[in-house]
């Protein structure tokens, strides 16, 4: 079963990204809520995976969703539970953020989910019917504009710079290749990466 998946953003569009993770290329859906809050400038992503298998024309097909964190997965394997409502549909109407979607269901708000992509009337009080008091803590979930940037170990950080004091480069120019590299390939693990890729920048 695949929990997380890291890797370099190929290609992003409004319901799929697809990542390459050492050589392989994976494509993981998306809702509109996850694709509105992709960091535009970090060329890596990570995603909480949830895996099913899509079973069509006699084949299994294997389908990777992606979530930003673990309670946003957490809900919407809750909101699949509702009768009539499956992985795609369920994806389709995350198209608003999850806390505001969690609070019209604790409220009993019929008219908020039904301007969720696909949730008519009846469907809107089948989710309230059967949600109704268990998704009060989706509430508190904090949606930022961006995803975070991946951090790299301070200790990363501080044997990278004193490396390149000793190549007698100043304090500003130390930070701003550094930023420069980070920005470029947030996922360097190794200070003999992050040298590498500032080398990269500066050429």
């Amino acid at each position: 079963m695949i929990y997380r998946i890291k890797g370099k953003l190929i290609k992003k569009e409004k319901n799929r990204v697809i990542l390459e993770v050492s050589g392989l290329f994976y494509e993981i859906g998306i809702s509109s809520s996850v694709y509105n809050r992709l960091n535009q400038d970090n060329p890596y992503l990570e995603l909480v995976i949830y895996h099913y298998l899509n079973i069509e024309n006699n084949r299994a097909i294997p389908v990777l969703i992606g979530f930003i964190d673990d309670l946003e997965k957490e809900f919407f394997e809750k909101f699949i539970k509702v009768s009539g409502i499956g992985p795609k549909a369920a994806l389709r109407a995350f198209d608003k953020p999850i806390s505001h979607i969690a609070q019209a269901i604790e409220e009993g708000d019929i008219s908020f989910l039904k301007t969720l992509a696909g949730i008519g009337t009846q469907r809107a009080k089948q989710i309230v019917a059967q949600l109704q008091g268990k998704v009060g803590r989706f509430v508190l979930l904090k949606e930022e504009t961006s995803q975070r940037p991946i951090s790299i170990k301070e200790e990363v950080l501080v044997e990278a710079k004193e490396v390149l004091r000793r190549l007698q480069y100043s304090n500003k120019e130390i930070e701003d290749m550094i930023k420069k590299a980070i920005g470029a390939n947030p996922g360097v693990e190794k200070v003999e990466d992050l040298l590498n890729e500032i080398y990269r920048q500066r050429n």
